[in-house]
């Protein structure tokens, strides 16, 4: 049992690492990707834990196999959850509170329990995603902001080194991440408000970090639902900050 415990977990990290390649450009779309032996390591894992890596990335759309050629990034990835979730979402209105009251239950627990296990790795990507957060908001760039709050939510819930958060992960966090930044572009539209709420999601996020840092686990779990919380708030009639 332990073994194979043992073993899941190294594949899991081996599947979050090369998602992490892949979100911030190493490999671009249609890229092929290093030769086995090369990639295992640059991961520091056996062939074998690549393969079954690969294996999971290739059943989530984000990787194919070419017989003989290799693996390569998918030209596209697919929108078999997200686009028609988020489609509905558009189209009705109260959608979004039941998505904002799922990541109510699975990011405050996830903020909670990254405060009890995130590795000093983790913590410096966080501190590094926030750093780019407060760039796209001192520059009003929306398109960054929305990127680097997907990227966030991402690496939090890798941090709580929950099993079961990596299977969530690997069949909602698609959904999630487009979820997120759908609220960043929304929020913007036509809001007079927009850069103050910027720079309020900015403290938020920052407010998150501090207190898993700091391993004050009823903190980030707070401060997940005042920022989750904040954001449902943006969408009601009248609402200004």
């Amino acid at each position: 049992m332990g073994v194979h415990s043992l073993s899941c977990s190294v594949v899991d990290k081996a599947v979050r690492q090369i998602e992490e390649e892949l979100r911030e450009g190493k490999w671009q779309a249609s890229t092929r990707l290093p030769a086995e032996r090369v990639l295992a390591d640059m991961l520091g894992v056996s062939r074998s834990t690549l393969r079954e890596a690969i294996q999971r990335l290739v059943s989530r759309g984000m990787l194919e196999t070419k017989p003989g050629s290799g693996v390569y990034v998918v030209h596209k990835q697919p929108a078999r959850l997200s686009a028609p979730w988020l489609q509905l979402v558009a189209e009705n209105p109260p959608l979004r509170a039941d998505m904002l009251e799922f990541r109510l239950v699975f990011e405050c627990a996830a903020a909670r329990f990254a405060a009890q296990r995130s590795t000093a790795e983790e913590l410096g990507k966080l501190q590094a995603i926030l750093l780019k957060m407060r760039n796209a908001v001192e520059a009003h760039d929306v398109d960054a902001e929305a990127t680097v709050d997907g990227e966030f939510h991402t690496v939090l819930t890798a941090a709580s080194h929950n099993r079961m958060f990596d299977q969530l992960y690997a069949t909602v966090i698609r959904t999630l991440r487009e979820h997120i930044a759908a609220n960043t572009f929304d929020a913007t539209l036509n809001n007079t408000n927009a850069v103050r709420q910027s720079a309020m999601r900015l403290d938020q996020h920052e407010s998150i970090f501090y207190a898993v840092r700091d391993r004050d686990a009823d903190a980030a779990q707070n401060a997940m639902f005042a920022h989750i919380a904040f954001v449902g708030k943006q969408f009601e009639p009248g609402f200004a900050q």
